[in-house]
């Protein structure tokens, strides 16, 4: 039995994993996906002290070969059940069960959709939450992003180094990214930005996505759309007495659920700042209050 099992293999799981190893826990890592979670689809991190300027999947690499180093164990499994009452924490995954003192749920956040009626059945043929992994497919073709954050700016301007045209469809009349990645949007020439409008629908044929039909009843044709409208907490599985209304888990000063012994950290809590950084500062803090 464990001392400590951490579900989720982003930086803030990552990061728990290495102190409670320091302080001299046995600890065990499951995630579903590869080790680093989002990172290993975000092209570059410029924001990261002492980090300057490192792409998603290199400090994906990084955060791996240091568990490796510090020989911590991790299972690459899908956690299908979860029993937490009582001293004895049992976890359930595809292929295994383990038992643990405590439990740490460092799930994250998944990319939202915009709702239409074929969005998900278009998704790898015409939709794609992920430029990283799927820029390559529209090489000098017309694609359109949705999207007025950060992720969305830094995303469109990495597109541009690939696809022919990019429409950016802005559902108001600013932006809430940085001002900087707005400047170099909007003084990109393969950038055109399109006000207060949404997509209302995406048209296909073959099972290939053609074109889009804004609200205002324009119609423009494009091989891809990518979708940058904000993330949902990876926490439908879980009891919803553990989740606000809006899917974040609950927890106090501690990070520590309303079950004694189950824990949260990262993007699955609800808080004022999404970053790096501060998921990194849950792994390390949330250590100090296990016993």
């Amino acid at each position: 039995m464990y001392d400590i099992i951490i579900i989720g293999m982003g930086i803030s799981g990552i990061t728990a994993s290495i102190y409670a190893k320091r302080a001299g826990k046995s600890v065990l890592l499951i995630d579903k996906s590869a080790p680093g979670g989002l990172l290993n689809k975000i092209d570059s991190i410029t924001n990261y002290p002492g980090l300057p300027n490192i792409s998603g999947p290199d400090f994906a690499l990084n955060l791996l070969n240091q568990i490796n180093n510090l020989e911590i164990p991790y299972k690459i499994e899908e956690v299908t059940s979860l029993k937490l009452n009582g001293k004895k924490k049992i976890v359930k995954t595809t292929n295994n069960e383990y038992s643990c003192k405590n439990i740490i749920l460092a799930l994250g956040r998944n990319p939202k959709f915009l709702g239409l009626k074929n969005e998900q059945n278009l998704l790898g043929r015409g939709v794609s939450t992920c430029a990283l992994c799927d820029a390559f497919f529209y090489k000098n073709k017309n694609i359109a992003l949705v999207g007025t954050g950060n992720s969305a700016l830094q995303e469109a301007l990495y597109l541009t180094n690939v696809v022919n045209k990019i429409y950016l469809i802005n559902r108001r009349d600013g932006f809430r990214g940085d001002e900087y990645l707005v400047e170099q949007v909007k003084n990109n020439p393969k950038i055109e930005i399109i006000y207060n409008a949404n997509i209302d629908s995406l048209n296909e044929s073959d099972n290939t996505l053609k074109s889009i039909t804004l609200d205002n009843g324009k119609t423009i044709d494009v091989s891809g759309v990518f979708i940058y409208i904000g993330f949902i907490p990876a926490t439908n599985f879980l009891d919803k007495k553990l989740l606000d209304d809006n899917g974040y888990i609950k927890v106090n000063k501690n990070f520590e659920t309303e079950i004694k012994g189950v824990y949260a950290i990262g993007d699955c809590l609800n808080k004022d700042i999404y970053q790096l950084i501060t998921a990194a500062s849950d792994g390390a803090r949330v250590i100090n209050n296990i016993e």
